[in-house]
């Protein structure tokens, strides 16, 4: 759990699927660009609205788009409830509807004066893969994954594989991934590395050679403060590099 001062908010957007609350929290001194938080499979719970106020500490706008609106206002999963994740998966429906909530962040955004190249955007879990499918249909500043699944060999129907579309990324995208992940096998972070030569844009791969899934959420029972702190600063490293 970080140690800001940094408050949040919740704000209210219009989507093609109804109203969707936006986290927001704000630097507060001048600020470098803006950040869409994406949730993990268990909703914008304290986690992520912790690390949401970690990206504005760090000096960026950032937003938690709760991506699980479609179930009901408040929809948060507690860890290991994966019958409820179903659930909430079941209502999101598809990529398409993914999309539509980013963009109802990125308009929020760009309503506050951020122009695409300023904005970056960053996911953990089942939002690692949302990073990396933005990254593709999306031109932004820069994106980061943290154990996004899903993304060589598909998990669910409604969420297919990705890596064959390598060449149409957008988005400058960082892969963090942990090599003991049983849910994300090294043989794949390690396919999706070599599919990534073919990027028109930057990419990086990172590997951390003890962690498991989940490993920057101090929540978890697989948290590694050490790597947390380390992928966290790539993270912070590649925004401050891409986004203009």
């Amino acid at each position: 759990m970080s140690d800001t001062n940094i408050s949040g908010t919740d704000v209210i957007v219009e989507t093609a699927d109804g109203p969707m609350r936006l986290y927001e929290a704000k630097p507060p001194g001048e600020t470098r660009g803006a950040i869409v938080v994406v949730q993990e499979a268990f909703g914008v719970n304290p986690h992520i609205e912790d690390v949401t106020r970690r990206a504005a500490a760090a000096g960026y706008h950032a937003i938690a788009p709760d991506l699980f609106h479609r179930s009901g206002p408040g929809a948060v999963v507690e860890y290991g409830k994966f019958e409820k994740v179903m659930e909430h998966f079941g209502n999101l429906g598809s990529d398409a509807a993914i999309l539509t909530d980013i963009d109802a962040a990125l308009q929020h955004l760009r309503a506050a004066g951020y122009g695409d190249a300023q904005i970056g955007i960053v996911g953990f879990c089942f939002g690692g893969r949302v990073s990396f499918l933005v990254a593709l249909r999306r031109a932004l500043g820069a994106a980061v994954g943290f154990y996004g699944g899903g993304l060589v060999n598909a998990r669910f129907p409604q969420f297919p594989a990705l890596v064959d579309e390598v060449a149409s990324l957008q988005t400058p995208w960082l892969g963090l991934f942990g090599d003991q992940d049983a849910s994300i096998p090294v043989a794949d972070v390690e396919t999706l590395r070599t599919a990534l030569a073919a990027a028109p844009v930057d990419t990086e791969i990172v590997r951390y050679p003890e962690a498991g899934h989940g490993f920057h959420c101090d929540r978890r029972d697989d948290y590694r403060p050490d790597d947390a702190a380390d992928a966290w600063r790539r993270a912070l490293d590649w925004f401050s590099t891409h986004l203009k």
